[in-house]
């Protein structure tokens, strides 16, 4: 009986090798087959319509500086999704501002749920202001108003209150900045440049500005000359690929600005109408990475204007937002600017300091992490989702 028992084992466990060889030698001869092109390797599906992973065993091809990548044409195995359209993106997104964590948002609700407002309560509320990023002279100016008109019109009633509080509001915000890309051309392409520091989004927000691009009938070129930060180009290559839209790429570490000229070139002749061009992640304490942004730009005109340059801001990062913007408009001509992570714990009033500080309107926000979840800004609909309106 013992001996049948050590026969059995030594059956089973021949059994287990001889499996164990049978599977390392064919994905041996599988890998082999994908590296001479026989078969194509097996896709991977990404945990997240957000997450952009690269397995650290995958052999990423570099294409040479300027080579376009090619994006999978509608019908094949990857497929090409359809953007949501620009018309509809704020009205959505604006309730989840509605229900976010803001600050200024529950300032505001207790404002208006105070029975009698005291000189205690507009001290408060002025804090809350401060403290929602808006800045000393705009909550200044805010209060100020709403004092006045308060007083003077005698309002004790919640619902007229909140109307005017609203009025004043958007008069800060200001609907009278112009906030549209500016497109229009002799000759295309219109050229975006989209600038910004490590974190603030930036890469992501030139994915899904293409995807708002492509909703609007535009054809898109990306170039991908953030060629510092390893996974920038894969990451924006994936979001291309997404929506039928190529990437221009050059080798990790090339020339930012050979690979934006590249990009802006290949547009031209292509016939394309948008190049977006991603750089590089500034650390807006180098001078030598800001002397280099501005040589990205100058070396894009020497074929086409920069018709846009948008600056892409965390909206949690508050006055430490305002230090990169203020350096930002010293060495690039910052005509927009995009507001990332606006959900959650985000500050709103950055939208109001930020647009005093740098005479630019906020021209996008970003309310979540969706592919679509960054809409055209719109004044009136900002100061409603934050009423809860």
């Amino acid at each position: 009986m013992d001996m049948f028992f050590w026969y059995l084992m030594a059956g089973i466990l021949l059994a287990v090798i001889i499996a164990t060889v049978i599977v390392v030698v064919s994905n041996i001869r599988h890998r082999r087959a994908v590296a001479r092109g026989e078969v194509e390797p097996a896709a991977v599906e990404a945990p997240g319509e957000d997450v952009f992973e690269v397995s650290a065993e995958a052999e990423v091809p570099r294409p040479r500086t300027g080579e376009p990548v090619e994006a999978p044409v509608p019908g094949t195995a990857h497929g090409v999704q359809t953007p949501e359209l620009p018309s509809t993106r704020f009205a959505r997104l604006r309730q989840r501002l509605a229900s976010s964590n803001n600050a200024l948002a529950r300032g505001l609700a207790d404002l208006l749920a105070s029975d009698k407002i005291s000189a205690e309560t507009w001290e408060d509320f002025e804090a809350t202001l401060i403290s929602s990023d808006l800045g000393v002279g705009p909550t200044t100016e805010l209060v100020a108003k709403l004092k006045s008109r308060l007083s003077i019109d005698g309002v004790s009633d919640p619902v007229q209150a909140k109307a005017i509080l609203r009025e004043e509001l958007i008069c800060l915000v200001d609907p009278s900045m112009d906030r549209q890309l500016h497109l229009d051309v002799d000759e295309p392409p219109a050229v975006i440049m989209v600038v910004g520091v490590n974190g603030t989004g930036k890469t992501t927000t030139v994915g899904k500005l293409a995807r708002e691009l492509v909703a609007s009938d535009k054809s898109v070129l990306l170039g991908a000359a953030d060629t510092f930060r390893a996974a920038a180009a894969d990451q924006l290559t994936t979001w291309g690929e997404r929506i039928g839209v190529e990437t221009v790429r050059g080798a990790e570490g090339a020339d930012p600005a050979s690979v934006a000229f590249d990009a802006v070139r290949s547009g031209r002749d292509r016939g394309v109408d948008v190049v977006l061009v991603d750089t590089a992640g500034r650390l807006h304490n180098k001078t030598n990475l800001m002397d280099e942004l501005g040589k990205v730009k100058r070396v894009i005109e020497k074929i086409v204007p920069v018709k846009e340059t948008l600056l892409v801001l965390d909206a949690t990062t508050g006055q430490n937002g305002l230090v990169q913007a203020r350096v930002f408009a010293e060495v690039a001509q910052i005509t927009g600017i995009v507001l990332t992570k606006l959900d959650g714990s985000a500050k709103g009033g950055i939208v109001v300091a930020v647009q005093r500080e740098l005479g630019v309107p906020v021209k996008f926000i970003g309310l979540g992490e969706g592919a679509d979840d960054l809409a055209g800004f719109d004044a009136v609909q900002f100061v409603d989702g934050l009423l809860g309106q």
